[in-house]
């Protein structure tokens, strides 16, 4: 009787077992699973890149070189990042319908699902700034005060204080932003497309995008509001009262004019 009782298992041994096997099997999902899910967004990414160069090759190697090295007629776009092709595919500047001293916006020709290819297949030929997330670019959470004196100091001289545009030398113009999405402000800023300097984040950091977005959503979403006045490109009330003085004042000797000749014609009688 009592050797048969030292043979006897503890009553929690049969759970330990249990316990020490699930743990191996977790071991090895842990050991084997990341490395599967790798695998296939490697071969996912390979399959979007491969997608975005065909699209390239219809679409943009007749300009920019059948590896986008560039041409006499486009730019090279090896290490220009994905950001450069989100925004000018997204906007509609590119494919350009022809050369000139600034390609303008226009109508989008491809889907985002393409846009995304292109930019994955550039992207690969060279690293650059990628595409932003939403928290970064969203206005939400904005210093719009602060968005507003980074604005006026670094981009007012070509946008206007309010974003609405304006010439620049040799044909070329600085885009009105109203209804521009707070993304591609994001990725201009990011890349500087065109005759725009670029301010990656070494000259101006993630937030101080983010509070120039929000200035300008501020100054021209929907929700703002107009106490009234001729805008003239919201160049403020020095412009407005400028506007009035000389069209009102032109007006008064039109008017003064007219009485005049009124009286004299009316004294000849």
């Amino acid at each position: 009787m009592k050797k048969l009782s030292a043979r006897r298992r503890h009553p929690l041994a049969a759970v330990v077992v249990l316990l020490l096997a699930l743990a191996a099997t977790g071991g090895l999902y842990t050991a084997f699973a990341p490395a599967s899910k790798a695998k296939a967004d490697e071969s996912a990414q390979s399959l979007t890149i491969e997608e975005g160069k065909k699209l390239y090759e219809v679409g943009c190697a007749s300009c920019h070189g059948a590896g986008g090295q560039g041409t006499t007629d486009g730019p090279s776009l090896v290490g220009v990042g994905a950001a450069a092709v989100d925004f000018q595919v997204g906007t509609g500047r590119m494919p350009a319908q022809q050369p000139g001293a600034q390609v303008p916006r226009k109508k989008v020709i491809y889907t985002q699902a393409e846009i995304d290819q292109l930019a994955a297949y550039i992207a690969s030929l060279g690293a650059g700034p990628s595409v932003p997330t939403k928290a970064q670019y969203s206005p939400e959470g904005a210093d719009i005060a602060k968005g507003g004196e980074l604005w006026r100091t670094n981009c007012a001289q070509c946008h206007n204080f309010t974003g609405k545009g304006g010439a620049l030398t040799h044909g070329k113009f600085a885009p009105n932003l109203e209804g521009v999405q707070p993304k591609h402000i994001y990725e201009a800023m990011q890349t500087g497309p065109q005759n725009m300097p670029s301010f990656p984040d070494t000259v101006m950091p993630e937030k101080a995008k983010k509070d120039i977005i929000g200035y300008l959503n501020a100054v021209n979403g929907d929700q703002t509001k107009n106490p009234g006045g001729l805008e003239l490109g919201g160049l403020g009330p020095v412009s407005e009262g400028l506007f009035a003085w000389i069209f009102g004042l032109g007006a008064l000797v039109v008017v003064a004019v007219w009485v005049a000749a009124r009286t004299a014609k009316a004294k000849k009688s």
